[in-house]
């Protein structure tokens, strides 16, 4: 993976390497004998959404409040650019769990076109075993690749193992949105964190 060890890249290149590389070739790793890391296609819509049910009702982790049903993750995985990815964590039994988004900042501002936004979402018997770090061996390169020179991330302010999580990765904390977020009539800020490609 570039920049973050280059030891764990998919095709074990350097970081300079990865710059100008061909996005479609960051599609699939076996990280271990029961997890595999691929990018998404539409058949993965129902499992991709029963992770995503899992994760929002636990209503603590994340600011998304409902999940998608299995038709709008077809249509949204289908819409998204040459220069935006979804990458899933299978296991040996074929359940998805885990995946990440890369997605454009802003698909309407140009001047922000060499930024992209981050998500991560892990079932909960599967965290803290590496699926979201395997998760990004994927994405950086495929944003380095794809002409990203930032990635950008909103984490919820009570969920420290997440903002850990992307500290480790790389991200550094570069603000808060106070009271940003509100379920079940909770309210929560929104830590922002960045990272730089160039210099990772």
């Amino acid at each position: 993976m570039c920049g973050v060890s280059p030891a764990l890249n998919v095709r074990g290149q350097t970081p300079s390497q990865c710059a100008g590389s061909d996005p479609s070739q960051f599609v699939t790793r076996r990280m271990s004998d029961s997890l595999h890391i691929r990018k998404a296609v539409a058949d993965d819509a129902a499992g991709i959404a029963d992770l995503m049910h899992a994760v929002v009702s636990e209503r603590a982790h994340s600011a998304i409040d409902r999940a998608w049903p299995a038709d709008d993750e077809r249509r949204y995985l289908e819409s998204l650019s040459a220069r935006e990815a979804f990458h899933v964590a299978i296991a040996d039994s074929g359940l998805v769990v885990g995946c990440q988004s890369l997605e454009l900042y802003s698909p309407v501002l140009t001047t922000m076109s060499h930024v992209a936004q981050v998500g991560t979402f892990v079932l909960p018997s599967w965290r803290r075993r590496g699926v979201g770090p395997a998760l990004f061996t994927l994405t950086r390169p495929f944003a380095v690749a794809s002409g990203y020179r930032k990635l950008v991330i909103t984490v919820r302010a009570s969920n420290a193992a997440a903002q850990s999580f992307y500290r480790g990765l790389g991200f550094v904390e570069c603000g808060r949105l106070s009271k940003q977020v509100e379920i079940d009539g909770v309210e929560d800020d929104e830590v922002l964190l960045e990272m730089f490609l160039d210099r990772h």
